[in-house]
């Protein structure tokens, strides 16, 4: 699928929506740029499923927020229910615009979003996206990049000015700089489901974690229907030929209601989570952006949203420098401030996340994590500055005073009004503050201490 063939400016490796965000940010701003991907089309799976209020507002800056809100459903409320008290703490989202995007949170597969982002990139002529390339060797220097990849009809070689991986979290790209993934893989195996269900008539929220050092689980509604998501942690011993046994035993155990309960099991699949972060994030002509930067743990929705998060900055960065309207140094500014977002803040909270849920045995622990979770159900404000914490924490743009970011403007504005540079008319998920006093370490660290969006049941996100 492609809108033409030229050399184009910038090469991006992966079309998931991280790989498709930097593209459109390029596109946008009248640069070239060719999306090699390797499977044969967008994959068809749910993945990740919320994306957070300040994610809508880049999406509100390409242009692409009407297409994205009328696919999605919003998130009203999220709940923190500890089972064995039954205990429920609500954290409502707020429902009014605030500037250019919606309060509140959306539900979106990750898979619809694609689709989304894939459509508006293809109305620009300088942007292409060419499936089943399989990128396995990329090689650079002072001037250009030339990546290499196998396709059905053989090989093929493209020579951009830059490149960008955003290929996954087992990236060719990045094994092809040598840049080591440095982390921890978590001992659990995780276990994900999409069930027919109605969790609503049962007093449920759009978003649940269910605190339980034994039942532990994330259960999150996909669609405006009774889809839901449904995960758990289990031990990685078991064996997965079983599964199906335990999934049957956990639904017995967990869903609520009068018995029988009847569900509908739509998918399901194990898989294996990890806290890893990529040495750097910028290696001379080559950046990487998402899962083949940094992979979390799907608690709290912190993987596609610290990928975006590196999108929306990077797009925009890397076409100010190519439209020679800053230096390379906000590249530099970028590896550096997406690193350490993703170390001090999407990490940590992922993690703090993680061990409140599924590990939390200590009830005086527990008393402790509860205490500012009651805090924010009561208190809008509180939850609003908290949102604006982790929002702050990479900023949409890294350009230095906002002008560059002016003159961009008006390709977005021509784009809008549907010229032919661009398309024709438009087209807190996580644990903001719910667990402060989780340790705020880096990344690499083993897992040890205390305590929408989710991986789905077609994704394995195995060992890198």
């Amino acid at each position: 699928m492609s809108s033409g063939s030229r050399r184009p400016d910038v090469c991006v490796v992966g079309a998931g929506p991280v790989g498709l965000t930097v593209a459109l940010g390029l596109a946008v701003a009248g640069v070239g740029v060719t999306v090699l991907e390797s499977a044969a089309d967008i994959a068809v799976s749910s993945r990740a499923l919320v994306h957070q209020s300040h994610t809508l507002e880049g999406f509100a800056r390409l242009r692409v927020l009407d297409a994205v809100l009328r696919a999605g459903t919003p998130l009203r409320a999220r709940d923190f229910l500890v089972r064995r008290t039954g205990e429920r703490i609500r954290h409502p989202t707020p429902g009014p615009r605030t500037g250019s995007a919606p309060a509140h949170n959306l539900i979106l597969r990750q898979d619809a979003l694609s689709r989304i982002l894939l459509r508006q990139l293809l109305r620009f002529p300088a942007a292409e996206v060419k499936f089943g390339c399989a990128v396995d060797t990329v090689r650079q220097n002072g001037e250009s990049v030339r990546v290499g990849y196998t396709h059905q009809e053989g090989r093929g070689l493209l020579e951009t000015r830059w490149a960008v991986g955003a290929d996954g979290a087992r990236s060719t790209v990045r094994k092809a700089l040598g840049v080591e993934f440095e982390g921890f893989t978590w001992p659990e195996r995780f276990v994900a489901t999409n069930i027919r269900y109605d969790f609503a008539a049962h007093g449920y929220a759009d978003a649940n974690f269910v605190i339980d050092p034994d039942d532990g689980a994330i259960v999150v509604r996909i669609d405006s229907g009774n889809l839901w998501r449904v995960a758990w942690t289990e031990r990685a011993s078991l064996p997965e030929e079983t599964l199906p046994r335990r999934l049957a035993e956990f639904f017995a155990r967990n869903l609520p209601g009068p018995r029988p309960r009847n569900y509908e099991l739509v998918a399901h699949a194990p898989y294996r989570a990890h806290q890893r972060t990529a040495e750097r994030f910028r290696v001379g002509r080559v950046l990487l952006a998402g899962d083949a930067a940094h992979v979390t743990n799907p608690t709290g929705g912190m993987g596609l949203t610290a990928g975006l998060h590196d999108a929306f900055p990077l797009g925009e960065a890397l076409a100010a420098v190519l439209l020679g309207r800053c230096g390379e140094g906000v590249l530099d500014r970028y590896a550096e401030a997406g690193r350490a977002a993703f170390l001090t803040r999407f990490s940590p909270l992922a993690t703090d996340l993680k061990r409140l849920v599924f590990d939390t045995r200590d009830p005086a622990r527990l008393a402790e994590a509860l205490v500012p979770l009651r805090r924010l159900a009561a208190d809008e404000e509180l939850r609003r500055s908290r949102t604006a914490a982790l929002r702050s924490a990479l900023p949409l743009s890294l350009l230095d005073d906002g002008r560059a970011a002016g003159r961009l403007r008006p390709y977005l504005g021509a784009a809008a009004a549907g010229s032919p540079q661009g398309p024709q008319g438009n087209a807190d998920q996580g644990p903001e503050g719910h667990t402060a006093q989780g340790p705020q370490g880096h990344a690499d660290r083993g897992p040890q201490g205390h305590a929408g969006h989710h991986f789905g049941p077609q994704e394995r996100q195995t060992a890198p």
